[in-house]
């Protein structure tokens, strides 16, 4: 979206790391009027820059122990087996998130499971039966020491 001043990008970045903070707070914090602070919000949401508003849970809290990260390089890369391909993977809860990638591997997904008895069912039962898929490498997180809870939109687009 173009047109976006550092108001809009320090809202945002306040949105990021408390998205149900109340537009009083968040004109107080700017001071912007609510009125005018809501409508930035609402244009901001119209044009689709915000996408929604969730909750950050905490996986392992939760019993959700393996995080993988799976490369696939495909055999065929045909429109029809590609969009297959596609549709089962984002039907796929375990599957958090897909890139088409260069490099060697066609994919790389970011796969959650229980446990490792239940990621080795997830390979066998679905990445294996996926279409078009030659190889599968999976690399194990053994520790996670940062997980971005949003976009340095301050850093990148406003140069710091």
């Amino acid at each position: 979206m173009d047109g976006l001043d550092k108001i809009d990008l320090a809202i945002l970045a306040k949105l990021q790391q408390d998205g149900r903070l109340p537009n009083a707070k968040l004109a107080e914090a700017f001071s912007l009027s609510e009125a005018s602070c809501w409508r930035r919000q609402k244009r901001l949401e119209e044009a689709g820059v915000i996408e929604g508003y969730q909750a950050t849970l905490n996986r392992r809290k939760l019993g959700i122990g393996v995080m993988a990260f799976v490369q696939i390089v495909c055999t065929q890369h045909g429109e029809e087996i590609t969009a297959n391909f596609e549709r089962q993977v984002r039907a796929c809860p375990n599957v958090l998130d897909c890139h088409n990638i260069t490099g060697e591997a066609d994919f790389l997904l970011k796969v959650v499971a229980k446990d490792l008895d239940d990621y080795s069912r997830f390979v066998e039962r679905f990445l294996r039966q996926l279409p078009g898929v030659l190889s599968i490498r999976s690399s194990i997180s053994l520790r996670e020491m940062k997980a971005a809870k949003g976009l340095p939109v301050l850093e990148i687009l406003n140069g710091g």
